[in-house]
């Protein structure tokens, strides 16, 4: 078991996150008292369906105060409305907590009713912070096998290859094509193998349509599903006061790299060099996003990048301030491996900047600092935030 650093919030609030990353586990240790409302079991969920006011007389009958978990209420919207109802008549007599894998569905339904009433937190695979010391350092491991709860709990590295490969056939080309209402599904899954390839790059719709036989607008739509199911997340380019011409198209990553590798075919196969550089911003866009939600710093990420080459990997802004990070797949840092960042630090673009490598040894290069992936928990408080 992993101890999941997320605090739930005092007050009601949806919890999003993809499949597999642990939410009802963490709210189940997190809220052990709380009245568990399992709606991917159906005989939970069609009793509620024929009678969703069922809902509001088990939780009428409820001591004041105990918590509420709604699990994966994306399966049946209509419960919000007994939700905003009971908020509305009861104020804070009972916080809710309603996870989702989905925030498509509810958009389409009754997701609006909370606006307000509910907080919004985002659910992550495990980060750095919550393995072991020694786990940490395992960094073909790590980019191999990904970091979902399930496959890293698994000791043996071949179960763990058909964890995942189980998981992209179960759930991403099945679940996400039934909410993508995918009318043919052998392209939905050429799709996913060629965005997969597509990894932690700059994204070239036309030619991902082309490679995986589909149109472009179609390409488009999978583009949403894959956003609106939490599986992937859009990088946008930063635009700000820099003296030369930004690149201005967005990546797309995908939320962990095992299911990068499994998407993509190449679970069963090694690391090559250009894939471990993809499969580490990934990792790192991971432990970034889930950072910002855990510490509630607020903010932005993006990266930047000219036409002529230079590139920063993220940037996290908020308001004025901007830090930036690069990321090498190298075990040795050279001073050129922080040389744009030193540069936009001089010139006041960047007030922070710092290179994340795979060495062992801390170090500092004039403004840049120069981090070990396996020492990034320790040192984002202080560069962030």
């Amino acid at each position: 078991m992993y101890r999941r650093l997320l605090v739930p919030p005092p007050r009601t609030f949806f919890l999003f996150g993809p499949r597999g990353t642990g939410k009802s586990t963490w709210l189940r240790e997190a809220l052990p008292d709380a009245l568990f409302v399992d709606l991917l079991r159906d005989d939970v969920l069609w009793p509620l369906a024929r009678d969703p006011g069922a809902l509001t007389r088990r939780v009428e009958a409820e001591p004041a105060g105990r918590w509420i978990v709604l699990d994966e209420v994306q399966r049946l919207p209509a419960l919000l409305r007994e939700v905003h109802d009971l908020i509305a008549r009861r104020g804070k007599r009972h916080p809710f907590a309603l996870t989702g894998s989905s925030a498509r569905t509810l958009r389409r339904g009754e997701g609006d009713l909370l606006a307000g009433r509910a907080l919004s937190l985002t659910f992550f695979p495990l980060t750095l912070a919550e393995l072991a010391g020694a786990e940490r350092t395992r960094v073909d491991s790590l980019l191999a096998h990904g970091m979902l709860p399930g496959v890293r709990s698994e000791p043996d590295a071949a179960l763990r290859v058909r964890l995942l490969e189980s998981y992209v056939e179960t759930y991403l080309t099945q679940e996400i094509r039934l909410e993508a209402v995918v009318r043919r599904l052998d392209s939905f899954v050429r799709f996913l193998e060629v965005a997969a390839l597509a990894n932690a790059q700059v994204v070239n719709t036309s030619g991902l349509a082309r490679d995986a036989g589909v149109a472009r607008p179609t390409v488009q739509g999978f583009f949403e599903v894959l956003v609106d199911t939490l599986v992937g997340t859009w990088l946008p380019a930063w635009r700000r006061r820099a003296k030369v011409k930004e690149v201005a198209h967005p990546k797309f990553y995908f939320f962990d790299p095992g299911v990068v590798r499994a998407l993509a075919g190449r679970a069963r196969e090694p690391i090559d060099d250009v894939e471990r550089g993809h499969l580490l911003e990934t990792l790192v866009l991971g432990e970034l996003r889930a950072f910002l939600v855990r510490a509630d710093v607020g903010g932005a990420l993006s990266y930047w990048r000219t036409p002529s080459g230079s590139e920063v990997d993220f940037v996290w802004s908020r308001g004025p301030r901007a830090v930036g990070i690069e990321v090498k797949a190298t075990r040795r840092y050279r001073t050129a491996d922080g040389a744009t960042l030193a540069r936009l630090v001089a010139e006041g673009v960047l007030q922070k900047g710092a290179v994340v490598y795979l060495g062992a040894e801390p170090q500092r290069d004039g403004a840049i600092e120069v981090v070990p992936l396996s020492h990034l928990p320790e040192r984002l408080p202080g560069l962030i935030g």
